[in-house]
């Protein structure tokens, strides 16, 4: 394991984080949530699209249907992951939108338990209580009760994260057969079409003249082309166990953002509940995957 191989993984999941902030600050200027997630994604396959090309020298690339279908999969799952993450910061704030799309593992070991490819442990069924134990505090629905929550941003939050797990599902299965520059490219491709159908093309052609066009492409560059590329570098040689620790600094990037750029403030409660879901969801992938 090399130290630049972590950095990397470091350095990924930190512009990860920056890019929820950026996103709040376009929202904050009156941003639509799709569009923002639009440009990010179709910017981002630009940068994706050109280390395709260049990996493409002297390699020869496998083209394959299943390849493809999984590829899709995951340009699907990313549309779905980009656009709930950026609906529940308009509707909750950066820092619990963050933590609520943390609960990917969650849901990827709910569906092992479904399908019965993973056995119940006290563990597991444990971390699974303690995490929605730290959802409570941090949504404040212990206070509150559910009439008052806001139930959009939550449910957006929540759903970005079973987005995550869906294209870490589509991708690691791409990858069985086909490179990941060709993946990701696919991947991007899909997302740029999808999205394309259902923003405000108005809005989106307004982006384009608007004084705000440098975030949105520094959204792009750095939210996903720069960042997939070196999150998949990074794992070359950075085991999952180590992974999955380092990628409790996204959400805690994302929520320090929100709190000192954006003014967002978070009771005592609601960070207790931060740290317990970021805690406890990176030792259950770090038992998972270890």
């Amino acid at each position: 394991m090399h130290l630049y191989n972590i950095g990397y993984v470091i350095m990924a999941a930190v512009l990860w984080g920056i890019s929820g902030g950026l996103a709040g600050v376009l929202m904050d200027k009156g941003w639509d949530p799709l569009v923002i997630s639009f440009y990010r994604g179709s910017i981002g396959y630009v940068c994706i699209f050109v280390w395709l090309l260049l990996h493409r020298r002297g390699n020869k690339i496998k083209y394959s249907t299943k390849t493809m279908m999984w590829s899709v999969l995951a340009g699907l799952a990313v549309a779905g992951n980009f656009s709930f993450y950026f609906l529940s910061i308009s509707e909750s704030g950066v820092a619990v939108a963050s933590t609520l799309m943390y609960t990917a593992p969650l849901f990827v070991l709910f569906s092992s338990f479904l399908f019965r490819i993973e056995t119940v442990t006290s563990f597991k069924v444990i971390a699974m209580v303690i995490v929605m134990g730290g959802i409570s505090l941090l949504t404040n629905v212990y206070e509150t009760g559910l009439g008052s929550l806001n139930i959009l941003g939550i449910t957006s939050g929540l759903l970005s994260g079973l987005s995550y797990a869906l294209f870490i599902f589509g991708f690691k299965n791409a990858s069985k057969e086909g490179r990941p520059p060709y993946v990701l490219s696919m991947a991007f491709a899909t997302f740029t079409i999808v999205m394309f159908l259902f923003i405000d093309h108005k809005e989106a052609l307004d982006a384009l003249f608007s004084e705000d066009l440098i975030w949105f492409i520094t959204l792009g560059i750095i939210g996903a082309g720069i960042s997939f590329y070196l999150y998949i570098e990074g794992l070359k040689k950075t085991s999952a166990s180590v992974a999955a620790i380092i990628a409790m600094v996204e959400p805690v990037t994302a929520s320090l953002f929100g709190l000192v750029i954006l003014g967002e403030v978070l009771t005592l409660t609601q960070s207790i509940g931060l740290v317990v879901i970021l805690i406890t969801i990176t030792l259950l992938s770090k038992k998972q995957k270890a």
